[in-house]
């Protein structure tokens, strides 16, 4: 069943506002118990949050829109010409909004003093993390997301069902390893939403940061795709093709 551009977009404004709220949500909500940070307990639950509701926005919006809700996705699935450039912007504007959105409300739930202080979900480098590095580590985080991708929702031959669900481990998995160092976003709509609305309210987002976030998941998303197309689609075709003969 084919969807009209508009309720895509608007199935792609809802699921990154859902990403934002119940992902960042979670960090905001861990903050509120105990200020005195994040320990890795801690991001195991907000890990698990996260990958939670990727698989439930997937489950709930994939046939409608595909369910990106992430740029570097969007821009990579052009790149290797299985979406059209001409839809794009659309795209990439409604999880801009949506990730603007979902972090107003989570400002909206927790208040306006959460935002000041920067405990909306704001993705910083961790002292000691260079630029350089954060944009390797959030490459290699999103290298494992759109690898997953590519192979249970974009491989034809995936087993059909599963999408969501490994879709929203390798997004636990990737925070768990990457979390550390740079918060694990994988998403540039993700970052931007809590950078704008912390901005608003008065806190003071690294905004200079804000190029890791962008290059290392187009980069990561991009060489993942390219890889998988190389290494796995052909050899899946390649094995069709053999199949077929034998038959």
């Amino acid at each position: 069943m084919e969807f009209g551009l508009r309720r895509r977009l608007t199935a792609e404004f809802v699921g990154t506002a859902l990403l934002v709220i119940f992902g960042t949500g979670s960090v905001a909500a861990a903050l509120s118990i105990d200020q005195a940070g994040i320990d890795y307990s801690a991001l195991g639950f907000i890990s698990l949050t996260f990958g939670i509701v990727v698989a439930a926005v997937i489950y709930g919006f994939g046939a409608v829109s595909g369910a990106h809700i992430n740029p570097a996705v969007t821009v990579t699935l052009a790149v290797t010409k299985r979406f059209s450039w001409a839809e794009v912007p659309g795209y990439l504007a409604a999880q801009l909004a949506g990730a603007v959105s979902g972090s107003l409300l989570v400002v909206a739930m927790f208040g306006a003093a959460t935002a000041q202080r920067g405990e909306t979900g704001l993705t910083t480098l961790a002292p000691g993390v260079s630029p350089a590095a954060g944009v390797v580590a959030e490459a290699v985080g999103t290298f494992l997301l759109m690898f997953t991708v590519m192979a249970v929702a974009v491989n034809p031959q995936a087993p059909k069902g599963w999408a969501g669900l490994m879709i929203g481990l390798a997004v636990a998995g990737a925070i768990l390893v990457v979390g550390p160092l740079t918060g694990g976003s994988f998403n540039p709509a993700r970052t931007f939403g809590p950078y704008l609305t912390g901005a608003v309210f008065g806190a003071q987002p690294p905004w200079p940061e804000l190029g890791v976030y962008i290059v290392g998941p187009l980069a990561g998303a991009i060489l993942a795709a390219l890889v998988y197309g190389v290494v796995a689609l052909r050899r899946t075709e390649l094995s069709t093709s053999v199949n077929a003969v034998s038959e």
